[in-house]
């Protein structure tokens, strides 16, 4: 039931473009931030984690330079784990953008706990680039 309910909320707020933090009542904590060139990228939830299981985000690109916003137009994130002797346990994140330039809502989902390389790529009107770092699914 509250899987259901975590849902349909984040379908209202992908519908009504509302923050996500807005809608929860919480502030957003930041699960992993890396700089890049000019471009900020910053992983936010609720819980300022990633656990096994389904979880919502909020990616945000941000100026280097003056802390605001950024369009940087398409962006993808995709993470994957080495495991030992098999493949890569590879997950993509599904976004929208949110009505603020340079920001997305997002949702992935995680087999199990480990350390995953997440792999964030854009191409829009900040130019194109990506990033690479390591988040902990706890």
């Amino acid at each position: 039931m509250k899987r259901v309910i975590g849902s349909v909320v984040l379908g209202v707020v992908l519908l009504a473009g509302l923050p996500l933090g807005a809608v929860w009542g919480a502030d957003l904590k930041a699960i992993q931030t890396q700089k890049t060139k000019d471009i900020v990228v910053t992983l936010l939830s609720e819980s300022g984690q990633w656990t096994p299981g389904k979880n919502t985000f909020v990616l945000e690109c941000t100026s280097a330079a003056t802390k605001q916003p950024v369009d940087v137009g398409k962006v993808t994130l995709s993470t994957s784990m080495a495991m030992p002797g098999m493949a890569p346990m590879l997950a993509g994140a599904t976004l929208s953008p949110e009505k603020t330039p340079g920001r997305y809502l997002g949702t992935i989902s995680f087999e199990d706990r480990g350390a995953r390389q997440v792999t964030v790529a854009w191409d829009g009107p900040a130019g194109k680039g990506s990033t690479q770092f390591s988040v902990s699914v706890r």
